[in-house]
């Protein structure tokens, strides 16, 4: 295939699971062509087995690797033409506000925030330089809009940096023709959300039935969020349909925050 190729193109990262494999899956099934990349290469592989259609891809990732994502940005966009990117890779840790590490802190905010600046770049890079007016799209969180978040507060930070990051690089990719946004989910239904509950549960003293009950309670809809949820926002924010929207954070999450 070329990038002349009318198939559009999308890379997401940490697509091993979760979220990202939900996003890999709905871009599918709408016709994208898919690049699933993960630091899992054989999670990465999975995900790409399960994808209807034809053309996709699957490639290890490290998204602090910066030479890496560049190279591979590069790679897409030349071979098959990079439409969207959707930095997606991420990680948490809970502990409380005075017991988080250096360690954890950098953790957070690496693979959170670093990484998706220079990812970013790498996929703005890329999109300049073969011309084409694509789109980024970021997965920050609900707690992107609030710190009023329990046991989380390195996360927090690197969440809120992903919002200003977005707006910041919508600003200065305008010209160009690509547009940058994020979502916002809430509560979603993933490994990551078995690990916290666990988490949660022992540092509040009481069960992961009744973490994930209190989470339900404070979601509005009356359950928790699938990664299917947050995947079809995504879509929209790639589709034509969203073409005159940039620099937004699109708050998925069931009404458990409303901003």
């Amino acid at each position: 295939m070329t990038a002349n190729s009318s198939t559009r193109t999308a890379v997401v990262t940490g697509a091993g699971s979760g979220i990202g494999r939900g996003i890999a899956t709905t871009l599918a099934e709408r016709g994208w062509r898919v690049v699933v990349t993960d630091i899992n290469a054989d999670a990465a592989a999975a995900t790409a087995a399960g994808l209807t259609g034809t053309g996709h891809e699957h490639h290890r990732l490290d998204v602090t690797d910066r030479a890496g994502a560049a190279a591979l940005a590069d790679d897409i966009a030349d071979r098959l033409g990079l439409d969207a990117w959707i930095n997606n890779a991420g990680v948490s840790a809970m502990a409380r506000f005075v017991d988080v590490s250096e360690e954890q802190y950098d953790r957070s905010l690496q693979i959170n925030l670093k990484a998706v600046f220079f990812c970013g770049q790498a996929a703005a890079r890329a999109m300049i330089r073969t011309g084409r007016k694509g789109t980024i799209i970021n997965t920050a969180s609900m707690a992107a809009k609030q710190g009023r978040v329990p046991f989380l507060s390195d996360y927090v930070a690197s969440k809120f940096g992903v919002l200003g990051l977005t707006q910041a690089m919508a600003f200065e990719l305008a010209e160009h023709g690509i547009t940058v946004n994020c979502v916002c989910p809430g509560f979603v239904a993933t490994p990551m959300q078995s690990r916290e509950l666990e988490w949660e549960a022992a540092l509040s003293g009481t069960t992961p039935e009744q973490v994930k009950q209190a989470w339900i309670d404070a979601t509005p809809l009356g359950r928790l969020e699938t990664p299917d949820d947050v995947a079809r926002s995504v879509a929209f924010l790639a589709s034509d349909d969203a073409r005159f929207i940039t620099g937004e954070a699109l708050s998925v999450n069931g009404g458990a925050y409303m901003d």
